[in-house]
Protein backbone atom coordinates (compact mmCIF):
# COMPACT_ATOMS: atom_id res chain seq x y z
CA UNK A 1 0.00 0.00 0.00
CA UNK A 2 2.78 2.20 1.14
CA UNK A 3 5.65 2.10 -1.51
CA UNK A 4 9.26 2.71 -0.38
CA UNK A 5 10.08 6.19 0.50
CA UNK A 6 11.73 8.56 -1.80
CA UNK A 7 14.05 11.49 -1.46
CA UNK A 8 13.26 12.74 -5.32
CA UNK A 9 10.79 12.31 -7.25
CA UNK A 10 11.42 10.96 -10.93
CA UNK A 11 8.59 10.85 -12.56
CA UNK A 12 7.17 12.77 -15.57
CA UNK A 13 3.97 15.06 -15.70
CA UNK A 14 2.65 17.53 -18.43
CA UNK A 15 4.82 20.74 -18.62
CA UNK A 16 7.16 19.27 -15.67
CA UNK A 17 9.35 17.33 -14.47
CA UNK A 18 9.01 16.39 -11.02
CA UNK A 19 12.73 16.07 -10.14
CA UNK A 20 13.00 19.64 -10.82
CA UNK A 21 10.17 20.39 -8.54
CA UNK A 22 9.14 18.40 -6.09
CA UNK A 23 10.84 17.30 -3.30
CA UNK A 24 9.24 14.09 -1.19
CA UNK A 25 10.59 14.06 2.08
CA UNK A 26 9.70 11.82 4.67
CA UNK A 27 9.40 13.21 8.51
CA UNK A 28 7.96 10.37 10.49
CA UNK A 29 5.73 7.43 10.29
CA UNK A 30 2.69 7.62 7.68
CA UNK A 31 3.81 11.17 7.16
CA UNK A 32 5.96 13.20 4.27
CA UNK A 33 6.67 16.73 3.16
CA UNK A 34 6.29 17.37 -0.22
CA UNK A 35 8.37 21.09 -1.01
CA UNK A 36 8.29 22.58 -3.63
CA UNK A 37 11.04 25.46 -4.82
CA UNK A 38 11.45 28.93 -3.57
CA UNK A 39 11.48 30.59 -6.38
CA UNK A 40 8.43 32.74 -7.87
CA UNK A 41 5.13 31.29 -9.49
CA UNK A 42 6.01 30.31 -13.09
CA UNK A 43 5.57 27.63 -15.94
CA UNK A 44 7.75 25.41 -14.14
CA UNK A 45 6.36 25.02 -11.01
CA UNK A 46 2.96 25.58 -11.64
CA UNK A 47 2.46 27.93 -8.73
CA UNK A 48 3.19 24.62 -6.47
CA UNK A 49 6.19 26.94 -5.05
CA UNK A 50 5.52 25.82 -1.99
CA UNK A 51 5.26 23.26 1.06
CA UNK A 52 2.71 20.63 1.17
CA UNK A 53 1.80 17.76 3.85
CA UNK A 54 0.61 14.23 3.18
CA UNK A 55 -0.84 11.70 5.77
CA UNK A 56 -1.37 8.28 4.51
CA UNK A 57 -3.91 6.19 6.71
CA UNK A 58 -5.50 2.47 5.69
CA UNK A 59 -8.62 4.32 5.02
CA UNK A 60 -6.91 6.76 2.46
CA UNK A 61 -4.56 9.86 2.65
CA UNK A 62 -5.07 13.19 3.77
CA UNK A 63 -3.50 16.08 2.03
CA UNK A 64 -2.82 19.54 3.51
CA UNK A 65 -3.25 21.70 0.77
CA UNK A 66 -4.16 21.36 -2.92
CA UNK A 67 -1.31 22.86 -5.03
CA UNK A 68 -1.43 26.08 -7.00
CA UNK A 69 -3.66 24.96 -10.37
CA UNK A 70 -5.45 22.46 -11.74
CA UNK A 71 -2.34 20.96 -13.54
CA UNK A 72 -0.21 21.71 -10.39
CA UNK A 73 -2.30 19.50 -8.36
CA UNK A 74 -2.20 16.56 -11.38
CA UNK A 75 1.79 17.36 -10.46
CA UNK A 76 1.26 16.41 -6.80
CA UNK A 77 -0.95 13.51 -7.24
CA UNK A 78 2.13 12.69 -9.69
CA UNK A 79 4.34 12.71 -6.39
CA UNK A 80 1.75 11.52 -3.96
CA UNK A 81 1.81 8.35 -6.49
CA UNK A 82 5.60 7.61 -5.64
CA UNK A 83 4.56 7.15 -1.75
CA UNK A 84 1.12 5.68 -1.63
CA UNK A 85 -1.63 4.14 -4.12
CA UNK A 86 -4.37 5.23 -1.74
CA UNK A 87 -6.89 7.76 -2.61
CA UNK A 88 -6.75 11.26 -1.49
CA UNK A 89 -9.59 11.76 0.81
CA UNK A 90 -9.54 14.84 2.12
CA UNK A 91 -7.69 17.67 1.67
CA UNK A 92 -6.99 20.76 3.85
CA UNK A 93 -6.95 24.24 2.67
CA UNK A 94 -4.67 25.91 5.34
CA UNK A 95 -4.96 29.34 4.16
CA UNK A 96 -5.82 31.90 1.52
CA UNK A 97 -2.87 31.95 -1.00
CA UNK A 98 -3.33 30.00 -4.37
CA UNK A 99 -1.28 27.17 -3.70
CA UNK A 100 -3.46 26.80 -0.62
CA UNK A 101 -6.91 26.59 -2.50
CA UNK A 102 -6.87 26.93 -6.61
CA UNK A 103 -6.08 23.12 -7.05
CA UNK A 104 -9.49 22.37 -5.37
CA UNK A 105 -11.51 21.77 -8.48
CA UNK A 106 -8.83 19.02 -9.42
CA UNK A 107 -9.39 16.55 -6.29
CA UNK A 108 -13.09 17.70 -5.31
CA UNK A 109 -13.05 15.83 -9.47
CA UNK A 110 -11.34 12.65 -7.44
CA UNK A 111 -14.00 12.41 -5.39
CA UNK A 112 -12.31 14.48 -1.77
CA UNK A 113 -13.40 16.07 0.32
CA UNK A 114 -12.00 19.96 0.98
CA UNK A 115 -11.82 21.47 4.43
CA UNK A 116 -11.38 24.78 4.96
CA UNK A 117 -11.71 27.89 7.92
CA UNK A 118 -14.91 29.99 7.10
CA UNK A 119 -11.89 33.07 6.99
CA UNK A 120 -9.96 31.47 4.39
CA UNK A 121 -13.18 30.63 2.32
CA UNK A 122 -14.20 34.23 2.59
CA UNK A 123 -10.51 35.53 1.67
CA UNK A 124 -10.56 32.97 -1.58
CA UNK A 125 -14.01 34.60 -2.49
CA UNK A 126 -12.51 38.04 -2.19
CA UNK A 127 -9.37 37.47 -4.01
CA UNK A 128 -10.28 34.95 -6.44
CA UNK A 129 -10.31 36.98 -9.56
CA UNK A 130 -6.72 38.68 -8.42
CA UNK A 131 -5.23 35.23 -7.98
CA UNK A 132 -6.47 33.90 -11.64
CA UNK A 133 -5.40 37.39 -13.27
CA UNK A 134 -1.86 36.80 -11.51
CA UNK A 135 -1.39 33.19 -12.43
CA UNK A 136 -2.41 33.88 -15.86
CA UNK A 137 0.64 36.11 -15.88
CA UNK A 138 3.04 33.75 -14.07
CA UNK A 139 1.67 29.97 -15.67
CA UNK A 140 0.74 31.13 -19.07
CA UNK A 141 -1.11 28.15 -20.23
CA UNK A 142 -0.54 26.23 -17.09
CA UNK A 143 -3.19 27.63 -15.74
CA UNK A 144 -5.31 26.29 -18.16
CA UNK A 145 -8.60 23.86 -16.70
CA UNK A 146 -7.95 25.95 -13.26
CA UNK A 147 -11.43 27.24 -11.63
CA UNK A 148 -12.00 28.84 -8.41
CA UNK A 149 -13.32 26.03 -6.42
CA UNK A 150 -14.68 26.11 -2.76
CA UNK A 151 -14.53 24.24 0.18
CA UNK A 152 -16.66 21.39 0.95
CA UNK A 153 -16.67 21.94 4.92
CA UNK A 154 -16.07 25.04 6.78
CA UNK A 155 -15.59 26.11 10.45
CA UNK A 156 -14.91 29.09 12.12
CA UNK A 157 -12.26 28.03 14.79
CA UNK A 158 -12.06 24.58 15.00
CA UNK A 159 -13.14 21.37 13.01
CA UNK A 160 -11.98 17.32 14.43
CA UNK A 161 -11.51 15.28 11.62
CA UNK A 162 -11.17 11.64 13.05
CA UNK A 163 -9.64 9.63 10.13
CA UNK A 164 -7.88 6.04 9.92
CA UNK A 165 -7.37 5.77 13.14
CA UNK A 166 -6.03 9.41 13.22
CA UNK A 167 -7.18 12.69 15.00
CA UNK A 168 -6.37 15.55 12.92
CA UNK A 169 -7.36 18.85 14.74
CA UNK A 170 -7.33 21.97 12.30
CA UNK A 171 -7.62 25.39 14.06
CA UNK A 172 -7.72 29.06 12.87
CA UNK A 173 -6.63 31.48 15.72
CA UNK A 174 -6.56 34.19 13.44
CA UNK A 175 -4.97 36.30 11.19
CA UNK A 176 -1.48 35.14 9.97
CA UNK A 177 -0.37 35.63 6.27
CA UNK A 178 -3.86 35.50 5.51
CA UNK A 179 -7.06 36.25 7.02
CA UNK A 180 -7.77 32.42 7.36
CA UNK A 181 -4.74 30.54 7.88
CA UNK A 182 -4.88 27.44 9.94
CA UNK A 183 -2.80 24.77 11.25
CA UNK A 184 -3.18 21.16 11.87
CA UNK A 185 -2.16 19.38 14.79
CA UNK A 186 -1.43 15.20 14.46
CA UNK A 187 -1.35 14.08 17.77
CA UNK A 188 -0.64 10.62 17.38
CA UNK A 189 2.36 11.44 15.18
CA UNK A 190 3.58 14.53 17.50
CA UNK A 191 3.35 16.18 14.07
CA UNK A 192 2.41 20.26 12.46
CA UNK A 193 1.20 21.23 9.79
CA UNK A 194 1.50 25.01 9.25
CA UNK A 195 0.77 26.61 6.32
CA UNK A 196 1.80 29.93 5.80
CA UNK A 197 2.42 30.69 9.58
CA UNK A 198 5.69 29.08 9.32
CA UNK A 199 8.74 29.78 6.85
CA UNK A 200 12.11 28.16 6.83
CA UNK A 201 14.74 28.33 4.36
CA UNK A 202 13.33 31.21 2.73
CA UNK A 203 12.17 34.42 3.85
CA UNK A 204 8.88 34.98 4.76
CA UNK A 205 6.47 37.06 2.29
CA UNK A 206 4.65 40.12 4.31
CA UNK A 207 1.88 40.48 1.75
CA UNK A 208 -1.29 42.46 1.63
CA UNK A 209 -3.28 39.82 3.20
CA UNK A 210 -1.43 39.75 6.32
CA UNK A 211 -1.50 41.27 9.85
CA UNK A 212 1.86 40.92 11.36
CA UNK A 213 0.82 41.45 14.88
CA UNK A 214 -1.92 38.59 15.25
CA UNK A 215 0.80 36.64 13.09
CA UNK A 216 2.89 36.34 16.07
CA UNK A 217 0.19 35.26 18.82
CA UNK A 218 -1.09 33.07 16.32
CA UNK A 219 2.43 31.10 15.82
CA UNK A 220 2.63 31.15 19.66
CA UNK A 221 -0.72 29.48 19.43
CA UNK A 222 0.84 27.26 17.16
CA UNK A 223 4.04 26.71 19.21
CA UNK A 224 2.23 26.01 22.64
CA UNK A 225 1.67 22.41 21.83
CA UNK A 226 5.75 21.79 21.37
CA UNK A 227 5.68 20.11 17.80
CA UNK A 228 8.71 17.70 17.69
CA UNK A 229 7.97 17.39 13.65
CA UNK A 230 7.20 20.58 11.47
CA UNK A 231 5.72 20.49 8.40
CA UNK A 232 5.87 24.63 6.94
CA UNK A 233 4.05 26.63 4.19
CA UNK A 234 7.53 27.06 2.54
CA UNK A 235 10.84 24.81 2.95
CA UNK A 236 11.59 21.76 4.54
CA UNK A 237 10.27 20.19 7.03
CA UNK A 238 11.71 21.19 10.02
CA UNK A 239 11.98 21.34 14.22
CA UNK A 240 10.11 23.86 16.58
CA UNK A 241 13.45 25.74 17.10
CA UNK A 242 14.36 26.06 13.27
CA UNK A 243 10.87 27.76 13.09
CA UNK A 244 10.75 29.70 15.57
CA UNK A 245 14.40 31.17 14.08
CA UNK A 246 13.02 31.98 10.86
CA UNK A 247 9.66 33.18 11.37
CA UNK A 248 8.50 34.25 14.93
CA UNK A 249 11.88 36.18 15.84
CA UNK A 250 12.22 37.67 12.19
CA UNK A 251 8.39 38.98 12.43
CA UNK A 252 9.21 40.01 16.23
CA UNK A 253 12.23 41.77 15.15
CA UNK A 254 10.62 43.57 11.86
CA UNK A 255 7.94 45.15 13.94
CA UNK A 256 10.49 46.27 16.89
CA UNK A 257 12.38 48.03 14.67
CA UNK A 258 9.65 49.63 12.19
CA UNK A 259 7.93 50.71 15.65
CA UNK A 260 11.49 52.09 16.57
CA UNK A 261 11.72 54.14 13.68
CA UNK A 262 8.31 55.30 13.62
CA UNK A 263 8.21 56.56 16.90
CA UNK A 264 11.75 58.62 16.12
CA UNK A 265 10.14 60.26 13.35
CA UNK A 266 11.41 58.17 10.40
CA UNK A 267 9.25 57.80 6.93
CA UNK A 268 8.59 54.77 4.79
CA UNK A 269 11.52 55.35 2.53
CA UNK A 270 13.67 54.35 5.47
CA UNK A 271 12.10 51.26 6.56
CA UNK A 272 14.52 49.09 3.90
CA UNK A 273 17.46 50.33 6.07
CA UNK A 274 16.04 48.70 8.98
CA UNK A 275 19.01 45.97 10.63
CA UNK A 276 17.83 42.30 9.41
CA UNK A 277 20.96 40.88 8.70
CA UNK A 278 20.50 38.06 11.14
CA UNK A 279 18.31 36.91 8.77
CA UNK A 280 20.30 37.52 5.52
CA UNK A 281 20.72 33.67 4.67
CA UNK A 282 17.78 32.72 4.01
CA UNK A 283 16.80 32.73 0.14
CA UNK A 284 14.56 35.48 -1.31
CA UNK A 285 16.38 37.97 1.42
CA UNK A 286 17.75 40.42 -1.37
CA UNK A 287 13.86 39.99 -2.87
CA UNK A 288 11.87 40.96 0.49
CA UNK A 289 13.70 42.24 3.07
CA UNK A 290 12.78 46.09 1.89
CA UNK A 291 9.35 45.23 0.68
CA UNK A 292 8.62 43.33 4.36
CA UNK A 293 9.92 46.79 6.26
CA UNK A 294 7.92 49.02 4.15
CA UNK A 295 4.76 46.90 4.32
CA UNK A 296 4.96 46.81 7.93
CA UNK A 297 5.55 50.47 8.38
CA UNK A 298 2.22 50.42 6.05
CA UNK A 299 0.59 48.11 8.73
CA UNK A 300 1.94 49.87 11.84
CA UNK A 301 1.77 53.62 10.46
CA UNK A 302 -2.16 53.13 12.02
CA UNK A 303 -2.06 50.89 14.73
Amino acid sequence: MIRALVAVVVLVVPSSSLADVLDVQPVTQDVWAIVGPTEQRNPENLANNATFGLVVTTEGAVLMDPGGSWQGAEMLHAAIHTVTDQPVRYVINTGGQDHRWLGNGYWQAQGATVIASEAAVEDHNDRAQNHMIALSQFLGNGLDGTEPAYANVTYETDYALEFGGLSFEIMHRGPAHTPGDSFVWLDERDVMFTGDIVYVDRLLGNGPARDTDSWIAVFEAMAAFGPTHIVPGHGRATDLATATRDTHDYLVNLRRRIGALIEAGGDIMDAPQIDQSAWAHLEQFEALAGRNAQATYEEMEWE
